[in-house]
């Protein structure tokens, strides 16, 4: 009972060594095999979150309703209604949850990493432009809605957001679940506020290909969905904030998917969805729980490692002219080409790879 005590208050205080020995004496396993499982644990967490957190919460609240307990549901969701834009605001970070040990335990599973390669002023804000989406942006996640692997430390006087589909932010839990990482909803309300009504040193983090790039996404694929994505640098140029290219090497990698062709039904269907629902239906798989060598949900233990960019100073213009997006976004789109033969034989590619812009 005292080991149990012990993970547990480990846990809370986000001390991963207290978890690891407490199980070690629980179980007498071996110190790798331990942090493979917990590794295994804090992955598996963060996938039922994306696939089916939003819709469970949803369905147990409206149970709740029709119990006794109803007046927990009636006063969550009295809050709910008064909280209702708050993810437009900025929303409500933790730094206690984002330090939690749990992430270092996700982040250890790929292994992920994050590679600086220029200094970003505090007295500037910035879009970054994530590639590739991958099925889940497991590197988007970990990097920037973390501190798993440093990016305060990093870059320091920088305040990471992550955008996502705003449809999760009318999901009950989930919201405030994903508002306590830094993430917000990816439209212009948000984005406006937040580069103006928020200060300075502040980065939105914009996975640039959506849904689309996610359809395209297979192992030993760089791809990305960019040539007719230039609302991100309309918004850059409305308020004067610096675009910074981002390449997550290994995104695509650890998640096996059925590609359907351009004209099969498969793809029908996931048009459809992308367009009235926001997102599309994807059928993949990776490795079983039990095993690396049956199908499951969770991702390949692959290395993801993202990279950030050099900023493109982007000048203030109100009412920027298509000419003037077409030119910074000309100037994105060479950056990342760029950022992406620079560090691709760093990280496992060979010298003739070439990163397709579709």
């Amino acid at each position: 009972m005292k080991t149990i005590i012990a993970a547990y208050s480990g846990v809370l205080r986000g001390t991963g060594s207290n978890i690891l020995s407490s199980l070690q004496d629980l179980f007498w396993l071996s110190k790798s095999k331990v942090e493979k499982q917990l590794q295994i644990i804090s992955v598996l967490q963060w996938v039922l979150t994306f696939l089916i957190m939003g819709v469970a919460c949803t369905l147990i609240l409206m149970y709740i309703l029709c119990t006794d307990c109803w007046a927990i549901a009636a006063l969550y969701l009295a809050w709910l209604v008064f909280d209702w834009n708050t993810p437009k605001k900025g929303g409500r970070r933790s730094q206690w949850v984002r330090n939690w040990a749990i992430w270092r335990y996700f982040r250890d599973y790929f292994p992920i990493r994050l590679v600086k390669t220029h200094n970003l002023l505090t007295t500037r804000n910035y879009i970054f432009g994530y590639h590739p989406h991958g099925i889940m942006g497991l590197g988007a996640f970990c990097n920037f809605s973390t501190e798993a692997t440093g990016v305060s430390q990093k870059f320091p006087g920088i305040r990471p957001y992550l955008a996502t589909l705003a449809g999760n932010f009318r999901m009950p839990i989930l919201r405030d679940y994903l508002m306590s990482g830094g993430i917000c909803p990816v439209n212009r309300d948000s984005i406006d506020y937040i580069l103006s009504k928020n200060g300075s040193g502040n980065a939105i983090i914009i996975v640039v290909g959506g849904a689309a790039e996610s359809l395209n996404c297979t192992p030993g694929k760089n791809s990305v969905t960019l040539k007719n994505r230039k609302g991100f640098v309309k918004l850059a140029l409305r308020h004067g904030a610096d675009l910074v290219p981002v390449y997550s090497f290994g995104e695509n990698e650890v998640y096996k998917q059925v590609i359907f062709e351009e004209g099969s039904w498969g793809r029908w269907v996931q048009k459809k969805f992308q367009k009235h629902i926001g997102f599309a239906p994807c059928i993949f798989h990776g490795r079983g729980l039990f095993s690396s060598n049956t199908w499951g949900l969770l991702p390949y233990s692959k290395p993801i490692t993202t990279v950030v960019g050099e900023p493109i100073t982007i000048p203030k213009i109100d009412n920027p002219s298509q000419k003037e997006v077409d030119f910074y976004h000309s100037m994105y789109v060479d950056s990342l080409v760029k950022l992406f033969d620079k560090y691709k034989s760093k990280f496992g590619l060979p010298e003739t790879e070439v990163l397709e812009v579709n």
